[in-house]
């Protein structure tokens, strides 16, 4: 908000000694709040408020121009761009349904039958609002790799609500091999930490994982932006007050153990839910004792001897609601939405016409930012240096 004052709008010296007059004879509270800076303050948020923000909205109107761009859909080109469009869009769907799928019809039947668990999309419909939007991150990251295809890369990314509190999690799709690291996932996992860092939002990870993919180790732990990094950012981002949530909804082994570990807090789902470095084919191996795998590392285990977990849920369902009233007692500044703004004035239909052309040009731009920002208005600088790039300022819901 830009605020200009004049002259005319402050109180005369006659009239400040009346209003400090009558303050004279109120309470020490109302002293000190019509002192000099408190008078001031009440000037701004009083009348003179009202006359700024009028002012704002006649500068907005000044010095922001609406982009009057209309499409001629019946020019060849906006029909042979509508074609392309329409045929981007069914390969985008077929992609986005199979990568949506994870592992598939026996990934799935093994993990809601075999082994009683949600599935990882339905795990985020009981973790966020009713009415939350979500955003997702990366829905075709690890389509068509060199080593494979792993759909999602194995992990769900994304920013929802939960408690009208903006939060982004990561997911680990256990019907996808097993919810094991591959290097895609680990890029994924850090691309998500980094928007976390970047916009100050809640992490929270649902953990499901079998830890690294072994045959491909070499490229997944020795880098500075490898596996590590992970727990690294974590660590960093605790420090800065960023909060940092993990349930345990499955297996959390090998280089999976460390994340819950390392959270602020952590919830583990009973039976279902274990966390260990090695489990117990490894400790059998190692030292010829036979162990389970709730006593080596299960939710009870966890909870009452290790402390390395802090809430035990009996099911699923409470771990999310748990994980819910995690976010609500952290005290937060909540997210307030815009009281008023208005629409683009074109359709944003139109952006997939004009995904559909061959070739874009600088005008196309100015099309795209017509559809996309309050009233399709903005405001232009450096028009004439470096005119094959467009940069200014819009406001997108309010």
């Amino acid at each position: 908000m830009v605020l200009f004052f004049h002259e005319e709008w402050l109180p005369s010296p006659k009239e400040r000694n009346i209003n400090l007059r009558k303050d004279a004879a109120s309470t020490t509270e109302n002293k000190h709040r019509n002192s000099l800076f408190g008078f001031r303050n009440d000037i701004i948020q009083g009348s003179t408020l009202l006359k700024c923000m009028h002012l704002k909205s006649s500068f907005r109107s000044l010095s922001f121009k609406v982009l009057s761009y209309e499409i001629d859909y019946e020019k060849p080109e906006s029909l042979t761009a509508e074609k392309n469009a329409k045929q981007t869009k069914q390969i985008l769907t077929y992609l986005s349904e199979f990568a949506k799928a994870g592992g598939g019809a026996k990934g799935i039947h093994r993990h809601t039958v075999k082994n009683k668990k949600i599935l990882v999309r339905d795990r985020l419909k009981l973790l966020f609002d009713p009415d939350s939007p979500f955003l997702e991150i990366g829905l075709f990251a690890g389509l068509f790799m060199d080593y494979g295809t792993i759909p999602t890369a194995g992990i769900v990314t994304g920013i929802g609500k939960i408690h009208g509190q903006f939060c982004i999690v990561g997911a680990n799709d256990a019907t996808v091999k097993g919810g094991t690291f591959y290097p895609i996932t680990v890029t994924k996992q850090i691309r998500l930490q980094q928007l976390a860092l970047l916009n100050r939002l809640t992490c929270i990870y649902l953990v499901d994982s079998g830890g690294a993919f072994l045959p491909l180790q070499a490229d997944i732990f020795p880098d500075s932006n490898h596996g590590g990094r992970v727990f690294y950012n974590e660590t960093v981002m605790s420090s800065l007050h960023i909060p940092q949530i993990a349930v345990v909804c499955g297996s959390s082994t090998a280089g999976g153990a460390y994340c819950p570990t390392m959270a602020e807090e952590a919830i583990i789902v009973k039976q279902s839910g274990v966390i260990f470095l090695g489990g117990p084919p490894l400790v059998k191996a190692a030292t010829g004792e036979i162990v389970s795998e709730q006593d080596l590392g299960g939710a009870l285990m966890h909870c009452s001897v290790s402390g390395c977990t802090d809430y035990f849920a009996e099911n699923e369902e409470e771990a999310f609601e748990m994980c819910r009233e995690s976010v609500l007692t952290l005290n937060l500044h909540q997210y307030s939405k815009p009281t008023s703004y208005k629409e683009p004035l074109y359709s944003q239909k139109d952006l997939l016409l004009i995904s559909g052309k061959n070739h874009l040009f600088k005008e196309d731009m100015y099309v795209i930012l017509s559809r996309i920002l309050d009233g399709s208005m903005f405001k232009e600088f450096k028009t004439k240096f470096g005119s094959n790039l467009i940069t200014g300022f819009g406001f997108i819901h309010g």
